[in-house]
């Protein structure tokens, strides 16, 4: 009896991820899953199990031809043992057979997956000449968001709000050299700006939501439970409210649970990103805010796209 041949599962990198997954290319992927109809409220929801020295993060997703989880370890006293605190791996796998397809390196698919998803929603909501952007945070999701909003806008200057002197300075200086106008910033700099990204471990609203111009946009990505968040009462209360998914927000995203916990939006003012890409609209009347928490499709979308530009 001959045995079925084993299919070759291509093991990819950090730095195969960085050099075949172009932002551009990560956003137009998301945009064009949600053209040809998949809806996020079908999605499977991320999982959690809770080992000694932290925790397992699975997030499994199928879409189209292709079938694939991510699962990643989060160990919180890492750090001072001189190790990532987020480590795993995305297994893609063919939805036929269930056959594997490839080993990708987590955190870089992460690295590129959310900024790609926070620019598609910059691309659709904030207006054509849109050019100023404030950021607050200083890890790498804030350095993958600035280059994630100038793949879809031309970003004039940036401006950095940290915790940290030193780790503002660094960012800035890395902006520097890939030719941004960047500067440190303050949390009042947010009244001139076009954009703000939010991506920061902060359980705190950042800045004073009133603050806000008409017309800016306002994506928020660095909290995903429900009782902490990174915007205000007054922008809720304000902002045109955009999610992933309204039940994954209302589980997950404590800007949006806290909101309607205290009666400054219902659940039917939340607007899902499938209903905003296939619609199109927004209103300059208002700031815009989406609120984003992770979703497994979106792994698998970008992991898709990663896959068929690999060479070879």
């Amino acid at each position: 009896m001959s045995e079925l041949a084993s299919p070759e599962v291509r093991n990819i990198n950090a730095e195969q991820v960085l050099a075949h997954l172009p932002m551009r290319a990560a956003v137009d992927a998301l945009k064009q899953a949600l053209l040809q109809g998949y809806d996020p409220a079908l999605a499977h929801p991320r999982a959690s199990a809770a080992v000694e020295h932290g925790e397992f993060l699975m997030m499994p997703s199928e879409f189209g031809d292709y079938a694939g989880i991510k699962i990643l370890t989060l160990g919180p006293d890492n750090p001072r043992k001189g190790a990532p605190l987020i480590q795993g791996s995305y297994f893609l796998f063919d939805a036929d057979t269930l056959s594997p397809l490839a080993v990708i390196d987590g955190p870089a698919l992460t690295a590129i997956r959310t900024p790609a998803v926070s620019a598609l929603g910059i691309e659709m909501l904030a207006a054509p000449d849109a050019s100023r952007l404030v950021v607050f945070g200083t890890g790498p999701q804030a350095e993958y968001h600035v280059r994630a909003a100038a793949a879809v806008r031309e970003i004039s200057s940036v401006r950095i709000v940290g915790r940290s002197s030193n780790k503002t300075a660094r960012l800035v200086e890395t902006l520097i050299s890939e030719g941004f106008n960047a500067k440190a910033g303050e949390a009042d700099d947010v009244e001139n700006a076009d954009i703000i990204a939010c991506c920061t471990s902060s359980q705190e609203p950042l800045f004073d939501g009133d603050k806000v111009q008409n017309g800016a946009v306002v994506v928020a990505m660095g909290s995903h439970s429900p009782d902490a968040r990174e915007t205000d009462d007054a922008l809720a209360r304000r902002a045109a409210f955009y999610v992933e998914d309204v039940d994954t927000a209302l589980r997950e995203a404590g800007d949006a649970v806290i909101a309607v916990q205290r009666h400054l939006l219902r659940r039917e003012d939340l607007v899902g990103l499938s209903s905003l890409v296939l619609d199109g609209k927004r209103d300059p009347s208002r700031p815009a805010l989406f609120k984003t928490v992770g979703m497994g499709w979106q792994d698998l979308v970008t992991a898709k796209a990663l896959f068929e530009n690999l060479p070879g």
